[in-house]
This record gives C-alpha cells, structure tokens and sequence, in this order.
C-alpha cells in the first residue's frame, strides 16, 4: 500500500503514499513519547523493592523522632524565654506560664519592653499531645521547661523519661 522509494507526487496513487507516511509518523512519535505496560510495571516493581527496604528503617524510629522533635520545642521555647528574659527583666513566673511568650502579662516590671508581637505565635504542646510544663524558679536553673515524655507520668526511661532543658546536653 505503501511505496516509501518513491519519488513525492501530488496526483495519483503516491499522493495517497504522502498521507498515509504522514499518518505512520505521527503515529510513531505517539508511540515514542509514552510508556508500555511492562515499563511501567518495572518501574512500580523497583520502588516496592525499595519501598521494603527503606519504609521498616523508617517506621521503626516514630518514638525517637518524637523525642527529637520535643527536645528541638524544648530548645525553641527556650531561646523565646532568653529574649522574654532580656527585654522584661525577668523570666515568667510559673503563674504567668509559657503564655507570657504569647500574650503580654499584665504584671511586669518597670521597665520592662515587652514585644508587640509577643515571643512565640502558640505555646506548643508535646509531639505526645500534653503541654510542656514550666516552672521558674526551676529545680535545675533558672527555669525548668519539660515533657513528662510519651506515658504523661513524671519519670520513666526510654521513651517514657522526662525530657528537660537540663538533659538536652546529655
């Protein structure tokens, strides 16, 4: 049906060998830029695979990603308190709480410069869902900030042990 040796024409039979060429190359561009079946299949194949391999490592770590993300608040509401600290004279008091890093207390000093925008957008609360408890003058410095970890109860170990600013370093 087709002659591709032959010379291009505008009449006759060849015309029709113009059209159906233009059709077949069309067609073939078509079945160049997309993908079969089994390509894609392979694709699908190779990331189970690695989805096996990767996914157990990485699910096996949500409690210490936990503790790492309650000591990173622990170190953030810190840093908030130091600047509280710096423009007020003074960190809050326990009664005052974290939420004198949100809203200005009504007690402050003389003096003091607290800033428009307060020190933190929210108080947040523990990657376990509890809010982290605060008490100044704190039994190990000037402040105490801590989780009680994931069971809530003061103590424990592993995963259930207090996360304090005085264990960050440890």
């Amino acid at each position: 049906m087709t002659r591709l040796d032959a010379a291009p024409t505008t009449t006759g039979p060849d015309l029709y060998v113009e059209i159906d060429a233009g059709r077949a190359h069309a067609q073939g561009l078509a079945r160049v830029a997309g993908f079969t079946l089994i390509e894609v299949m392979v694709v699908v194949v190779i990331l189970d695979i690695l989805a096996a391999i990767v996914v157990p490592r990485i699910m096996s770590r949500p409690d210490e990603a936990r503790v790492v993300r309650a000591q990173q608040d622990i170190r953030a509401i810190g840093a908030a308190l130091d600047l509280y600290k710096l423009d007020n004279l003074a960190y809050p008091s326990t009664e005052q709480g974290l939420e004198a890093l949100v809203r200005k207390p009504a007690d402050l000093p003389a003096g003091a410069r607290y800033k428009n925008d307060g020190y933190l957008a929210a108080v947040p609360r523990d990657p376990w869902g509890t809010a982290y408890q605060y008490l100044s003058p704190g039994q190990h410095g000037p402040y105490d900030l801590y989780s009680h970890g994931a069971d809530g109860i003061p103590g424990g170990e592993a995963f259930n042990a207090d996360i304090g600013n005085w264990t960050l370093d440890e």
